[in-house]
């Protein structure tokens, strides 16, 4: 049976500090985002949602089908794509999670994961989604990471939130919760508060996993 869960990556930012699109840095003999993709392709999930916004012409240019899946599900490696713009993109990464948001099935529980954090190891992964809350989160060494799952009763009100509001951030609503509402699981992949914001971030994370294998 098809896992529900939609997993949401989010590549619609800037990229100011890396000055590159995170999602095409080459990686592996392929790109960041195909990478991602690859990563969930090996878990339980079955649908995949992709939040562009800034460059995603050059997305479009570097993988042709993301075009197409702008209007209906792509297969890609056991996965179903479909990608969603932002055409307002300088207004943050909440107005592109909204945009993504609002393309789901209202009863669906979601996993939202920033394009600038790897996705952690399978079985790890599939304990978070295994796990039954509101809101679920990894943690590593005291650390919140991603991916953070939520369920509808929670994502479906972020819609209703006007993106110029100082409040309208996805840690801020989340902390507003009763804390019965969250659960946290802790998990040794330290992937899950890495943040690839910048070219030296870039080229230590790619160096250490080539010296771990």
């Amino acid at each position: 049976m098809e896992n529900e869960t939609a997993y949401i990556l989010l590549a619609g930012g800037k990229s100011e500090r890396m000055g590159f699109p995170k999602g095409l840095l080459v990686y592996n003999k392929t790109i960041w985002i195909l990478e991602q993709l690859n990563r969930i392709a090996n878990s339980s999930i079955t649908n995949v949602y992709i939040g562009l916004g800034y460059y995603h012409e050059d997305y479009f240019s570097l993988v042709p089908w993301f075009k197409e899946a702008q209007h209906r599900f792509v297969k890609y490696n056991n996965l179903k794509v479909k990608i969603i713009v932002n055409i307002t993109p300088e207004k943050g990464s909440f107005s592109t999670l909204q945009a993504v948001l609002v393309q789901i099935p209202e009863n669906q529980t979601v996993l939202i994961q920033p394009i600038d954090v790897p996705i952690l190891n399978i079985a790890e992964l599939e304990q978070i989604i295994s796990t039954t809350n509101t809101i679920v989160q990894p943690q590593f060494e005291g650390k919140n990471g991603h991916p953070i799952q939520l369920s509808a009763l929670f994502w479906n009100p972020l819609l209703q939130l006007n993106t110029t509001d100082e409040h309208s951030r996805l840690d801020f609503q989340i902390k507003k919760k009763n804390p019965e509402q969250c659960t946290v699981v802790a998990v040794q992949d330290s992937s899950i508060i890495r943040n690839l914001n910048t070219p030296a971030d870039w080229e230590n994370y790619t160096q250490n996993v080539e010296a771990s294998i």
